[in-house]
């Protein structure tokens, strides 16, 4: 495997660079590339397998919907991935969140803006954030993913309609059978969304709880259909 992270690199990414006009070194192996990954350490990622369950997004043997969803169905239709939460595609994410690297937003945007080409979409919505974490991180990762989304589809992005109201712990810090509990009615549309085929947005599925619950508020005022758009799904050890 090629990659071979420059800590250096990404501690300073960011930075003015001499040859900024025309190129700039990749973020990870530190090779001369018109984008903040060269080619080769982009063809790198790690992704998932092509024969997963299209709900969920989890490998299944043939590519059919898996058992969970078979019994238990979530509020979304479909989950579309560009990466499998790994090395070091999980470093570029927390960087990203939690370094203020904006450009790598832009970067993870514009991948997950090449997954909907085919798909209708009426309107979409980033996963809100409670205006508390808000404040504290200084911007909301998943609207900063969606802006070059909402380009590619022509349609509407609206980050005010769905409000995150409950100020919940982390998702992070909970085992994965606590977090449905955890995200249960944190979320509020102010808005009628009739007939309305939505696209929501965000960096990283693990148990799918936050996001199924938001789709189940958005599916209680009316939206038709709603996919799942992420940058990254984790895979279950």
């Amino acid at each position: 495997m090629r990659i071979v992270p420059d800590m250096a690199n990404l501690k300073t990414f960011g930075k003015p660079q001499a040859n900024h006009l025309l190129t700039q070194d990749c973020l990870l192996c530190g090779a001369a590339s018109q984008d903040i990954l060269c080619p080769d350490c982009a063809d790198d990622l790690p992704r998932l397998p092509e024969r997963r369950c299209p709900r969920c997004a989890l490998p299944t043997s043939q590519g059919e919907t898996c058992g969970k969803c078979l019994t238990a169905p979530p509020h979304f239709d479909e989950t579309r991935v560009a990466f499998r939460y790994g090395f070091p595609v999980d470093k570029l994410i927390q960087s990203f969140k939690y370094g203020h690297r904006l450009a790598l937003g832009h970067y993870f945007g514009r991948q997950l803006a090449r997954l909907v080409q085919t798909i209708s979409a009426d309107l979409v919505i980033p996963l809100p954030l409670h205006p508390d974490r808000l404040r504290s991180r200084g911007f909301n990762q998943a609207l900063e993913l969606a802006r070059p989304v909402a380009k590619a589809l022509a349609c509407p992005l609206d980050a005010s309609l769905c409000q995150r109201i409950r100020n919940t712990q982390a998702q992070a810090d909970l085992p994965w059978k606590a977090r449905r509990q955890n995200i249960r009615h944190a979320f509020h549309c102010v808005k009628d969304l009739s007939g309305q085929r939505i696209v929501l947005v965000d960096d990283v599925m693990t148990t799918g709880a936050s996001l199924d619950e938001c789709a189940r508020t958005l599916r209680l005022h009316g939206a038709a259909s709603i996919v799942l758009l992420v940058v990254a799904r984790t895979l279950p050890e």
